[in-house]
């Protein structure tokens, strides 16, 4: 069952909102995939991206904010529970299969330039240490076991730029988070039908040359992405 926002004003429910598309928008606009016909609320607000059982959200430079359990945010990983506060509205987000119970999900790990070799090493230890709580970082994902879709074979990005030029990460299970929170956030899941990118936080992500759409992207064996200022090529191991 996907995760859904449950839509309230002044504690009378309105609607209910399964998030059953990879990014769902909200603001005062009709082409919203949640329209609220307000004046607090700007005409693109926020947006919500959900990536397997795990979502995030984002404001999308909104005039007066975006709030998780009465907390200014610009980007939040999504809890069972949060509150958001658009404008008088609300939304509950609620998710009984969220990222908690410690399947579908890699530990996240973070290229920053200086650090990819460090992000290398770590995605190779057979045990990730505790990923902090702070419930605005990609790195309140916990890690998992990895992905059972056996048709898909394993896949790595190895960095081309900046100090770790060399490194490699295997990408071994669903999803893997890559970039500088509060810069420029992607994540790479794993599917049956291959690996898909997709853009989360800051401007999108360039493959091959070329920024990608709101949608997950399909990767092929050789593709070259920039992120946060680093270079990595996507392969497909034998």
């Amino acid at each position: 069952m996907p995760a859904k926002l449950v839509l309230s004003l002044n504690a009378s429910v309105l609607e209910e909102y399964n998030l059953d598309k990879e990014r769902i928008s909200i603001g005062r606009k009709t082409d919203n995939d949640i329209q609220i016909d307000n004046l607090a609320v700007s005409g693109q607000h926020a947006a919500v991206i959900t990536i397997l059982n795990d979502s995030f959200l984002e404001d999308l430079d909104s005039t007066n904010g975006t709030f998780v359990n009465g907390r200014l945010i610009k980007k939040h990983v999504l809890r069972n529970g949060d509150v958001v506060s658009i404008g008088k509205h609300e939304f509950k987000y609620i998710n009984n299969e969220e990222a908690t119970a410690d399947h579908d999900f890699e530990k996240t790990m973070i290229i920053r330039p200086g650090m990819a070799s460090h992000a290398a090493a770590q995605a190779k230890e057979e045990k990730a240490p505790e990923a902090s709580d702070a419930p605005d970082a990609p790195s309140a994902v916990p890690p998992a076991p990895a992905a059972s879709g056996g048709e898909t074979p394993p896949g790595k990005i190895q960095v081309l730029s900046g100090p770790g030029a060399g490194k490699e990460l295997e990408l071994k299970k669903a999803l893997i988070t890559l970039g500088r929170p509060g810069v420029q956030v992607a994540v790479i899941t794993r599917r049956p039908q291959g690996y898909f990118i997709t853009h989360v936080e800051g401007s999108q992500p360039v493959v091959n040359g070329e920024s990608i759409a709101s949608q997950a992207h399909p990767l092929k064996d050789h593709d070259v992405v920039e992120l946060a200022g680093v270079k990595m090529e996507f392969f497909v191991t034998s």
